[in-house]
């Protein structure tokens, strides 16, 4: 019976050998037969004799090494059966063999399984270098022996290539066990053994750069373990370490490339300077037919060539064995490798590989066509989402070959753009534009519009609405460019559109915003431009904001799914879409969830490109901050909002409110004084604001003076419509102050009407925030027990409040020997209803699922069994506020 795999490993530990669990668990598991095909020094021998001293098999294994060159049939039967009469259990039973002239292979194998059908016990037999093995007729033997012998005879085959026996019906049977170059290439852990293995003490991120600077090749490893013997300095060899390392090279070379004949050994070399090959370049770098064909065949000869594609049509090389080649490339035939580069570059661009093109470009320095190659396509990479690549292209180019060259200075000043550095950007947008009457008269067309949408870029990113207005008709004129491309013209259409939205957006023009964003991302989704549909629907998310959180949460949610789905997770542009959702969850005070969503915008945005969309974000996170009663941090977060406007050409739609909102949390912190002084050195439009109106209501009650309060709040409640586009969340508020200085005024009636119409604005969008920032429990306690239509709705601000209030505080800990979580508890809040958990799921927003398992976990932490025994254990912590029937 096998050794198991934890007596392996364990075996192994004590022996100083990396124990390569899995593969030694796969090798003491396997089948009857094992065959290991994987390219030179990936460690094979290593790994079997290891495996063997680890295991204990040393007495019942045959090892047969077929030497360089071969061996004919007669010498390798002799050296087979040789092997098995050293095997503790072989000896009795395998006759001696000597050699003869006439000596048949297919009679050897007879005798030799009519001597083995009495084998009891396991035997293997390892054939290591089996490539080596030249002769068509002994490999058939061997392959007859494979399928005939006795199950307790093993076989393991060690090759450096498939060798073509017949053993699909091995295969099919499960008798046959193939383990390949990725199952034999080291992990990170297994690397980090191997060095401490040989007394070499390295970082983790020497390790990590080793192992994929390597791709876990055994022999790389190995090696590099050598070298770094007494190296000074291990990290920075780590991070250098290549193909081209003397001892690498020398074993690649008389290894794997010294082998390969003439027209081999050249597809190699001068295919070597790209990052993937396909037959065609192949021939067209070499100059000879064949190519596909070659390539395929180096794949299955694992000669360090893999394919990387389902249609096995594209292939690249190991890091290290691409290192070496391109060494030998330049000390062979250096003076070919810029032309091989053009050659390379006009290929890529022909077939529309425009990121390659450019890179081998600029590799032959042949400039022009480098700039004409990312001139032309540079919108087609940002409109895929590429814009890092593109700015790491342009980094590419010397600063000398600036000068002179207009297109080249335009993506500069692209790149000047999307890092914020605005004036940088207008310098080289100038000299751009100076030097138009050089650029070559058929590719003019293109760079003024090039122009066009850099300016309306800059001008969008500083909200300067007249600019982008201008800029965005320019770019739509048909006689401004050749706009024979119906597509392109749809491209320019849709970046026109979205451009003005996001303009309108920031400056209080939203239902035109809206409009036009809308329109914008129909026609992106109809010519299938998902990137621009992307910054298109973040951006609505945050103008429907304004209007009902539940769409905008609803927007920016389709946004981030469209991100994910396209790999965008990251981009700038989806932290637009974070910051939206992140606000709609504040709104509706789930501040656990957009706690995580306020991290991944914070993660992605970039605020100096993007100072509008930075400011909305610390906007929406300081009322985070202020519903928590963090008033100093909300503080924090409006004053960088405040910063960030400065630098836009106009006020910002939220500008306002950022205003109120720091006033609100200055008299939440007994800063009255201060509050008074701001509010008296602004003008006057900025006193009638309605976020300053509320602001200056909550400050005179702060100072028991509710008379005035009332005074403050009149405007905004006598005409609604005396701003355009009032804030709902505004009005709320103001409704909320104006219950509270009209309960202290001892007029119920007031109170009622106005803390009912308060509820009336809240209830269709779940906004419960106003009741956070301005919480009035007893009103909507008494509230509760007259002719109000929302009753459901102060219950859930009640629980939500004695949820909040609570949070601070070390009496829940205490009481309960697991808190809740913040979605626990608002689950909770909707136990004392009659809904089901359906209705509870469509309102959160959740699956009925997650309800459902939500109950469990608070039936268990609550110690109850039911629905009504829970409501009674919470509201006995103070988890829920008391049942109006008690008052």
């Amino acid at each position: 019976m096998a050794p198991s795999q934890t007596a392996i490993a364990s075996a192994a530990s004590r022996a100083g050998i990396v124990a390569r669990r899995e593969l030694f668990g796969r090798l003491a598991g396997a089948a009857r037969v094992t065959e290991v095909s994987a390219p030179a020094g990936s460690g094979k021998t290593f790994l079997l004799r290891s495996w063997i001293r680890a295991a204990k098999l040393t007495d019942r294994t045959a090892w047969v090494a077929i030497p360089r060159g071969g061996l004919d049939a007669q010498g390798f039967w002799v050296t087979v059966l040789d092997a098995l009469r050293g095997t503790v259990i072989g000896s009795p039973l395998v006759r001696e063999l000597t050699g003869a002239p006439d000596l048949d292979g297919w009679s050897i194998v007879e005798r030799l399984l009519k001597d083995l059908q009495s084998l009891e016990q396991p035997v293997w037999v390892v054939i290591d270098d089996l490539h080596e093995l030249r002769s068509d007729a002994t490999l058939r033997q061997l392959e007859l022996l494979l399928l005939r012998a006795p199950e307790e005879l093993r076989f393991v085959l060690a090759t450096r290539h498939d060798l073509g026996l017949g053993l699909h019906r091995l295969r099919l049977e499960g008798a046959l066990t193939e383990m390949r170059a990725g199952d034999l290439r080291f992990t990170v852990e297994e690397a980090r053994a191997l060095f401490e293995g040989a007394g070499v003490k390295l970082s983790d991120r020497a390790i990590e750069l080793l192992e994929g600077r390597t791709e876990g090749w055994a022999a790389g490893l190995r090696l590099a373990a050598l070298s770094l013997a007494g190296n000074s300095d291990p990290d920075r060899f780590a991070a250098e370490f290549s193909g081209s390392e003397r001892t690498v090279a020398e074993y690649l070379l008389a290894e794997v490339l010294e082998r390969e004949p003439e027209n081999v050994k050249r597809l190699l070399l001068r295919t070597s300077i790209l990052d993937r090959v396909n037959g065609e370049l192949a021939e067209l770098l070499t100059g000879a037919p064949g190519g596909a064909r070659l390539l395929h065949a180096l794949e299955r000869a694992n000669a360090f060539v893999s394919s990387i594609d389902t249609s096995r049509s594209w292939f690249r090389y190991h890091h290290m064995f691409a290192d070496l080649l391109a060494l030998e490339l330049r000390r062979t035939a250096a003076d070919e490798i810029p032309s091989l580069h053009r050659a390379a570059a006009e290929w890529f661009d022909a077939h529309g590989y425009h990121v390659e093109a450019v890179r081998h470009a600029q590799a032959a320095e042949d400039w022009d066509l480098a700039v004409r190659a990312l001139s032309d396509h540079w919108f087609d990479l940002v409109l895929s989402g590429r814009a890092g690549t593109a700015h790491e292209l342009v980094a590419g180019f010397p600063a000398d070959t600036v000068v002179g060259n207009p297109e080249l200075t335009a993506l500069r000043a692209a790149v000047a753009l999307s890092r914020g550095s605005f004036e940088q950007a207008e310098r080289q947008l100038v000299a751009a534009r100076a030097g138009v009457a050089s650029v070559p008269e058929a590719r003019r067309g293109h760079f003024q519009v090039m122009l066009g949408i850099q300016r309306l870029e800059m001008a969008r990113q500083r909200a300067d609405l007249p600019a982008v207005a201008q800029e965005a008709e320019r770019l739509l004129e048909p006689d401004g460019a050749d706009l024979k491309d119906l597509r392109i013209a749809e491209e320019r259409q849709v970046l026109a559109l979205i451009n003005l939205g996001i303009a309108e957006a920031s400056t209080a023009r939203v239902e035109d915003a809206e409009v036009h964003l809308g329109e914008g991302i129909g026609l992106a989704r109809r010519i299938e431009q998902p990137y621009l549909e992307l910054t298109g629907l973040a951006h609505l998310a945050i103008v429907l904001t304004f209007r009902t959180f539940s769409l905008g949460a609803e927007k920016s949610t389709e946004a981030i799914q469209l991100a994910q789905g396209h790999g965008w997770s990251e981009e700038p542009i989806t932290g637009v879409a974070y910051t939206a959702l992140a606000g709609a969850m504040v709104a509706h005070t789930r501040l656990e969830e957009a706690d995580r969503w306020f991290a991944r915008a914070h993660a992605t945005l970039r605020p100096e490109a993007h100072p509008a969309a930075a400011l909305v974000f610390h906007f929406a996170r300081g009322n985070l901050e202020l519903a928590r009663g963090r008033n100093a941090e909300a503080l924090a977060d409006y004053r960088a909002a405040e910063r960030l406007g400065r630098q836009l050409a106009a006020s910002h739609t939220v500008t306002a409110r950022i205003r109120g909102h720091m006033l609100h949390a200055l008299v939440r912190s007994g800063e009255t004084n201060p509050v008074e002084q701001l509010i008296a050195t602004m003008d006057g439009q900025q006193q009638q604001s309605r976020p300053v109106r509320t602001a200056l209501a909550a400050l005179r009650l702060a100072q028991n003076d509710p008379e005035a309060a009332t005074i403050a709040l009149a405007p905004i409640l006598d005409d609604a419509s005396a701003e355009p586009n009032p804030s709902t969340f505004v009005v709320a508020q103001a409704y909320l102050l104006e219950a509270r200085a009209r309960d202290a005024l001892g007029d119920a009636g007031a109170r009622e009407r106005v803390l009912e119409r308060a509820l009336d604005l809240a209830e269709p969008d779940g906004l419960l925030l106003p009741f956070l920032f301005h919480p009035v429990p007893d009103l909507l306690e008494r509230h509760s027990r007259f002719h109000t239509t929302h009753g459901s709705l102060i219950l859930e601000i009640l629980n939500l409040l004695a949820g909040t209030q609570r949070a601070p505080t070390r009496d829940q800990p205490e009481r309960l020997a697991e808190p809740l979580s913040e979605s626990e508890l608002r689950v909770l809040r909707y136990l004392p209803t009659n809904l089901s958990n359906k209705e509870i799921a469509s309102e959160l927003y959740v699956s009925v699922n997650t309800v459902k398992a939500h109950i469990k976990h608070l039936y268990a932490k609550l110690d109850t069994h039911h629905r009504g025994e829970a409501v009674e254990r919470a509201r006995a912590l103070g988890l829920l506020a008391p049942s109006s029937r008690s008052a």
